[in-house]
């Protein structure tokens, strides 16, 4: 008993030489008061269901094994569950390993599941968002035909964002499991405007700025669609993409990419070659400038929002699409009125107005903010930008079959150059990062695959190798 009282530099090499002690050890019982003290550190069915060995090394504390350490619980248990004991190392290996594939496939399919999921909700927002852009854009212009009033037609659809707030309630009401009242709702989300909630100086400097940009986007827009053919407003719409970059990039001191410097570079040269396509006649030149200024002002309303109002969660933007809206409808309702008597924006009898046109294309705008605003609830933002672009294609073919445009080589090489540049403006800030790795894991496929021993001798040594590190850390 001397001599398991000696400190660990003296204490003996072999456990040979303390055979005397093993026996004596074959009858160890844990006293009363000591079950105390080792509930903190490890239970009293584990100790004594432990080996002579292991009994041995935590009485006397051989080369620093202290099993009431707290380190040592943790890397103790980690030990015990990666590598298992030293008579059975292969199994113990071969085990892990099995039941690590075991696990893999499991988490791999759940999370593949829920990314093909959010795909397919993305594929079919993709087609909705389309659609509900390309149908507005062509139903305005076949409403110019009957109606050819832009400023009462904006005023009109802007007037149907009052809706957006009403329906985010009854979302609230259907998902959410603490249901307010619209009062309270309403005064929730308009703590972002700030801590005074919808002051009336909030109003005029922080909502009315946003309505002036919203009605000016949409009213270029159509006036645009006045002078030249869908397709290249829709295409040269898509520069606003690298506005908002460019604006972002000198404004808000944004990261800095070489790829959207390209992309902005591409969309300025469409914009010169879909000028040079008709040969820089006047009707052709105010046309694009109304889309080009209306895909400005777009960029400028992004923008500004991001500087002075920051980030708006679903019900905080419904509300404030919601203010623009009624703002629209109680302060700018007598402007279509002064157009109608100045006979600016004139039609001879209310009844010739085409009601169904009018509500078709304030409907598909309606649509189409809400998908572009909410449609990240369920799936990528990407996807949602990606059904702009793909808007062009689908007014081309329309266009196409109505003999309403011209494709050269010039207008065909800048459609797709100002596309590309759009594209090029979806890639991710570290999509050169994503690239190299998806070509090294390409690479690593491509490597010969080692055989069994290989492989086994490679996880031994790994065992081996832990087992030392953790033995040299418990010692110091």
């Amino acid at each position: 008993s001397s001599g398991m009282r000696k400190s660990p530099d003296v204490s003996p090499r072999r456990l040979s030489d303390i055979s005397p002690q093993l026996r004596q050890l074959k009858y160890l019982v844990v006293d009363e008061a000591i079950k105390e003290d080792l509930k903190s550190s490890r239970s009293v069915e584990d100790i004594n269901s432990a080996s002579i060995e292991e009994r041995i090394l935590r009485i006397t504390g051989y080369y620093g094994y202290q099993p009431w350490s707290t380190s040592y619980k943790r890397e103790e248990r980690s030990r015990e569950n990666v590598v298992g004991t030293a008579d059975a190392q292969s199994a113990g290996a071969a085990g892990t390993e099995g039941s690590s594939s075991r696990r893999r496939p499991h988490c791999c399919i759940r999370v593949t599941a829920v990314q093909v999921r959010k795909a397919l909700w993305g594929i079919a927002m993709v087609m909705c968002v389309c659609s509900s852009w390309a149908g507005s854009t062509q139903l305005a212009k076949l409403t110019f035909r009957k109606f050819d009033a832009p400023f009462t037609l904006t005023w009109f659809a802007t007037t149907w964002n009052g809706l957006f707030f009403p329906l985010y309630y009854i979302g609230h009401l259907c998902k959410s499991p603490e249901r307010q009242t619209p009062k309270q709702r309403f005064r929730e989300c308009c703590r972002f405007f700030g801590d005074d909630g919808l002051t009336p100086k909030v109003f005029f400097t922080k909502v009315a700025p946003f309505g002036l940009l919203w009605i000016l986007t949409n009213y270029l827009y159509l006036q645009a669609l006045r002078k030249i053919n869908t397709t290249d407003v829709s295409a040269l719409f898509c520069c606003n993409k690298a506005f908002v970059f460019l604006l972002s990039w000198i404004v808000l001191r944004d990261r800095f990419m070489g790829v959207r410097i390209v992309a902005a570079i591409l969309a300025i040269a469409g914009i010169v070659m879909m000028t040079y396509a008709d040969g820089f006649h006047s009707h052709s030149v105010i046309g694009i400038t109304l889309v080009v200024a209306s895909a400005s002002m777009s960029a400028l309303y992004k923008v500004l929002f991001k500087m002075v109002l920051g980030s708006a969660k679903f019900g905080e933007a419904a509300l404030f699409l919601s203010i623009v809206g009624s703002a629209n409808f109680v302060f700018l309702s007598f402007v279509p009125v002064i157009l109608y008597f100045t006979h600016v924006e004139y039609i001879s009898s209310p009844a010739d107005i085409p009601w169904a046109y009018l509500c078709g294309v304030a409907g598909l705008l309606f649509a189409f903010n809400i998908l572009l605003n909410f449609g990240i609830a369920i799936t990528y933002p990407t996807l949602i930008s990606l059904g702009i672009v793909l808007s062009v294609p689908v007014n081309a073919m329309v266009d196409f079959y109505t003999c309403e445009i011209n494709f050269n080589t010039v207008r065909l090489i800048a459609v797709c150059i100002i596309c590309l540049g759009f594209l090029m403006l979806l890639l991710p800030e570290d999509w050169d990062q994503c690239i190299i790795q998806l070509i090294t894991k390409l690479r690593k496929r491509e490597e010969p695959v080692e055989s069994n021993g290989e492989a086994c001798a490679a996880t031994g040594l790994n065992w081996r190798s832990r087992g030392r590190t953790s033995m040299t850390t418990f010692a110091h």
